[in-house]
């Protein structure tokens, strides 16, 4: 039995993850809002600390760096004027370091944050945050029609249980996995155990 391959791998497209040195991280809605609450992901804290790592590397291998935040309504989700909604606390940007509020899953949507891109002039993005099937899956579908090369880092993303539309639940892990196995079909580069580090 033959093993299946993605559409990128059927069409020969160089799958190599880029050198972080020559490349854009943004970090995606890494939030404190998901580590409580009603949103709380099972796997927040083992993302977390996997994205500090990653942004570390980052920041000393001299990769541009933007963080993206879920901005929602006063007293609600992702309220960015309460703990809730603010950046978690040991991944916080450093002075340089463009901070994008979105209203939307997509990162790109009514934001800045292509421009900001393009004022880089890199074309390989690496996403890293919360959540997988939500706003990486479609900022990173976003990146691709906008011309970008899209890597994740699957240990730096987390996602949550849902439902499964029959009375049941989906477990966040094959969320996470389902969605990451979408994106490397033909949007993404999919790294993985800390290649990018």
């Amino acid at each position: 039995m033959t093993s299946a391959k993605t559409l990128l791998e059927l069409s020969g497209a160089d799958l190599s993850l880029p050198k972080l040195a020559g490349s854009c991280l943004v970090l995606i809605d890494l939030q404190n809002e998901y580590r409580s609450g009603p949103i709380a992901l099972p796997g927040a804290d083992a993302a977390i600390a996997a994205a500090k790592r990653l942004l570390d590397r980052a920041r000393t291998s001299g990769a541009q760096i933007i963080h993206v935040a879920h901005k929602g309504k006063p007293g609600g989700l992702f309220d960015r004027e309460a703990e809730r909604g603010a950046i978690v606390a040991s991944l916080a940007p450093l002075s340089g370091e463009p901070v994008i509020e979105k209203a939307l899953p997509n990162a790109f949507a009514g934001t800045k944050l292509k421009a900001s891109l393009d004022a880089t002039g890199r074309k390989n993005v690496v996403l890293a945050g919360l959540m997988t099937h939500m706003c990486i899956s479609s900022t990173a579908r976003a990146a691709l029609d906008l011309g970008f090369r899209v890597t994740i880092d699957a240990e730096s993303c987390a996602t949550r249980d849902l439902p499964d539309g029959r009375g049941g639940t989906i477990a966040a892990a094959t969320i996470h996995d389902v969605a990451l196995a979408e994106l490397a079909d033909r949007f993404a580069i999919i790294a993985r155990d800390g290649a990018l580090l």
